[in-house]
Order: C-alpha cells, then structure tokens, then sequence
C-alpha cells in the first residue's frame, strides 16, 4: 500500500498499530516531494531534518513513552508562520535569510502533538494573492492541471496535499487564502472564527482578519488538526478564551437541526454555470439528508472586495513599514543618488528606498501604496474609516441570517482554476477571486470549503459552508452530512495518478 495515498487518520491507526514506522511514512512523502518537484510546492525542505524528527517519534513509540495525537505524522507549513532557526520567508526576497529565533504558537503545538513539520510551502509574497504567481520562488503548480493556479496565498499548502505530497498543511486565510485554494485544488480547506488560532508567530499581513487553519483531504482530518492548533494564547491578544469542543468526537453526530441559508448574493453576475450546477446538487444532497433550505440575503455583501481592499492594505502598510533593511530584511548594495535632487536625501533614507524597491513584489508595493493612501491624511475618514463602517454593517447582515438559520451555503469560488497568466494584468479580476470568501474575515466568523463536484474539463469545485462566531463544531458536523453521502473528498488528481479514481483511508 502506498502510505501517501493513506489520510492522516489512517496513517495514525497504521503507526500505533505498529505495522509501520514514522521513518518509513516521511521517507515515502520525501520521495513524493522528489518526483513531483515540478509542481513547485516546497520552497524549503531538509530531508534530514524531518527523518530526524521521525527517527525520535519512532524511538518513543518503541520505548512506550506517551505521545501526542498526531505523533508521526508530516505537516506541510505555509512559508508564513515562524519556525525556530529554519528560513521562514513568505516567498519574498525581503526575508530570503530571515531565521526567526522562535516558534509560531501553532508550531510549539503541532510539536507537542508528535506532528512531523514537513517543510515550508510556497505561497504569493506577505500572503497577497489569489494564485501563488506572486512568489519570489515561481509559481505553484495545481495538481490538477499543471499550466494552472493553486489558489493563493496558501496555493503551496493546497497542492501539497491535493498532490499526496503531505497528509496535512496549515495556510492562513486573510481574505480566502485557505478556502479558495482548497476549492481549486479539491481538498477541504478551514478558516477558523477570527480568535479560534493563535496569530503568534505568523508574520502578519492584514492583523484584524489573518487566521492560521487547516489543509485536509477530509473532515475526520480537519477536524483532528483543528483540536490541536485551538486555543487562547497570552502572547495574542486577539486569541479568545473559549472551550474547545471534541472536534473529533462529535463529528459523526448529525446536527440536531439543518437549517441551510442559500445566500442570494453568492449566485449572482461571474459565477461560472458549471459550478453553480454543483452548488445546486449539493443543495439537493442536503434535501435528501432532510435540511431546511431557505434563501437569505446579505445585503451589504456587494461593499465586500472594496471595503477589504482598504482594510487589508491599510494594516499591510502598517506591517510592512518594519521591513526598512535597518535590523533584517533585504539590502540593496547599490543605493546612490540617481535621479535629480536624491543627492540631498539622506543615505540612510535612499538604503531603506532602493532595499524595499528590491524586496518587494510588485503586487505587495500596489498594496502598500494603496494602504497608505487610504490612511493619509484628509483621505483616513474618506475610506479607512468609512471601510470600517461597511465591515460592521456586513458583520450585522450575518448576525441576522443566522437568526433564521444554522449555517450559510454558497460556491466558495467563482470559477475553477485559471490558466497562468489570465489574470496578472487585471488586479481586479484577481481581487473578485475572492468575492465570496472576503466577508467572513471582515466578520470574523469561521468558513470551510469542502470538494463538491469537477467541471466537464476534471477541475475541482468547492462548496462554501458559513457558521457563527466559534461554531465551528456544527459547521464541521454540516460539512460531514455532505461528505458521508458523496465521494468527492476521495478523488485525486490524474495529473499526480494517472486516474480520477478514488482512495481510501
């Protein structure tokens, strides 16, 4: 049996029944990672560090020492969240030597739980874009057909596991970035409710609306990942100090109602028909399981993209200012005055100039200037301000749907995945990638995407599913109503398998 093939659950039942090793796991993921290095999902890998690692899980297994509830299995992580002395560079060339001194919260947690960290993932530089075209490392390559995108930002982490190249990943979703690369990629991707995850530790781009969540090829998994990274953090003042329920345990449990919101908004102009068609059948699956389907309204839904694209660029100009070359960060060598009158700046100022002109992409210099625009003065009560007016009003359209209802369905993108290319020249219609994501980090509220159909060319679609605030035990228990009765969550790529066939756990 081929153990990359295996879901994280199974390979668990397999290592503590003894009949294989950690060492032998991560050995058959790094000969994956070898033979499908076209894909260009891993941006940072050492072998020997991870066989390591699973040389000393192995060892306490044997000596019948207590392990964690993911003990020797990989976990791919996204190139944003810091790791103790191992480059950690959200594919920019501004942290291309950065080795942070300590580890992100959610990796002390992945370690105390036995979890193998299965190297870095590539991403869009700083976590802005849809596609990972913006990586200083190239672009990720989607599984399913390789002259497309991921996703972005968390596009590496998808493809990982969509390619079998790791059991499991994190991603963070600031506007998206894990719900709509795991809808191009046919896995299930995670947004937990802003609060859930500790952000310590992930390299901030937009700090109100990131959140750190989880890759899966199933709920099961989803579930079990997310029991791990929950919880409050002292060292986030973000994080909130709620229980967190038995993700895992009650996951089979049917929810005591299905009360399904069909939001009217989701289907309206650029929804493509093919994956409206799937929306539609899943719909229908939810009928069959006995749901109430009613259709609900979130009037403000349409200030999303513009209200999150003065939010999230105003607190990445804020961020981002810190990368001034001065302490860490890409410096230019050359940054003598060129132009008329740069003579009289201070030398200081044209290092700082030349080495951020160098660092950073051009997709994250659009977004600093847009942000910093948006927070000048004469213009912050203009837009800033007035963003953050339509951020609480959106915020109030789903605290009033889910009065009538339990959960919200939708597509989670509006198409499959684009060729590469297709969108670079035209931000905006990158920007409306996430039109249907976008409103539930500006409400903080948790979203799941799940794989719920493939278009007439094999590209993967996914369903979009919304709860309340930290309700995320009934929206992993709705997901699952779905995912018992179709077998969209075993397809696997044929690019990767010669076959849209399906595998088990």
């Amino acid at each position: 049996m081929d153990l990359t093939r295996t879901t994280a659950t199974g390979l668990l039942a397999q290592l503590k029944a003894g009949s294989v090793t950690s060492e032998e796991v991560v050995s058959g993921y790094l000969g994956r990672a070898k033979e499908l290095e076209r894909l260009n999902v891993f941006v940072h890998l050492d072998p020997e560090k991870i066989l390591d690692q699973a040389r000393a899980i192995d060892t306490k297994r044997k000596a019948g020492a207590p392990l964690g509830p993911l003990a020797g299995v990989p976990v791919a992580i996204k190139d944003v969240l810091c790791v103790e002395n191992e480059l950690t560079t959200c594919g920019s060339k501004m942290l291309a030597k950065f080795k942070p001194p300590y580890d992100a919260t959610v990796i002390t947690k992945l370690r105390d739980a036995g979890a193998i960290l299965f190297g870095k993932t590539n991403m869009d530089e700083f976590a802005m874009g849809s596609s990972t075209e913006n990586s200083a490392y190239g672009p990720t390559r989607n599984p399913w057909d390789e002259e497309r995108i991921p996703g972005g930002s968390s596009g590496g982490s998808a493809a990982a596991v969509a390619a079998d190249l790791a059991p499991l990943s994190l991603g963070s979703d600031t506007g998206g970035s894990i719900r709509q690369p795991a809808a191009v990629c046919g896995i299930v991707g995670l947004k937990p409710t802003y609060g859930r995850v500790s952000r310590y530790g992930l390299i901030a781009f937009a700090s109100s609306l990131d959140q750190i969540g989880p890759f899966t090829h199933d709920l099961a998994d989803a579930a079990l990942l997310l029991q791990v990274i929950s919880g409050r953090d002292p060292r986030d003042a973000t994080s909130v100090d709620q229980p967190i329920p038995d993700y895992v345990g009650t996951l089979d449990t049917p929810p005591k109602s299905l009360r399904i919101g069909l939001v009217r908004e989701f289907f309206g102009e650029g929804l493509d028909p093919e994956v409206e068609t799937s929306i539609r059948e899943a719909i229908r699956v939810y009928e069959q399981a006995g749901a109430t389907i009613k259709e609900v309204s979130l009037p403000h839904s349409k200030y999303g993209v513009p209200a999150y694209y003065l939010v999230a660029p105003a607190e990445c100009s804020s961020n981002l200012a810190r990368y001034d070359s001065t302490i860490y960060g890409h410096r230019a060598e050359d940054f003598k005055p060129k132009y008329p009158g740069e003579d009289k700046i201070h030398p200081l100022i044209l290092m700082m100039m030349a080495s951020r002109a160098e660092g950073f992409g051009a997709e994250v210099k659009r977004r600093i200037m847009l942000g910093t625009f948006a927070l000048s003065a004469g213009y912050a009560d203009q837009y800033y301000n007035q963003a953050l007016k339509v951020r609480r009003l959106i915020r109030n359209d789903f605290d009033a749907a889910f009065n009538e209802v339990d959960v919200l369905i939708g597509p989670t993108s509006p198409t499959p995945a684009f060729k590469f290319g297709e969108r670079t020249a035209d931000p905006l219609a990158m920007y409306l990638s996430d039109i249907y994501t976008i409103t539930a980090n500006l409400a903080g509220i948790p979203g799941l995407s799940i794989p719920c159909g493939l278009t007439k060319g094999g590209l993967p679609i996914g369903l979009q599913i919304l709860a309340p605030a930290f309700a995320e035990e009934n929206l992993l228990r709705t997901a699952r109503v779905f995912e018992r009765a179709t077998d969209w969550h075993l397809r696997r790529p044929n690019s990767v398998d010669g076959t849209h066939g399906t595998h088990g756990s």
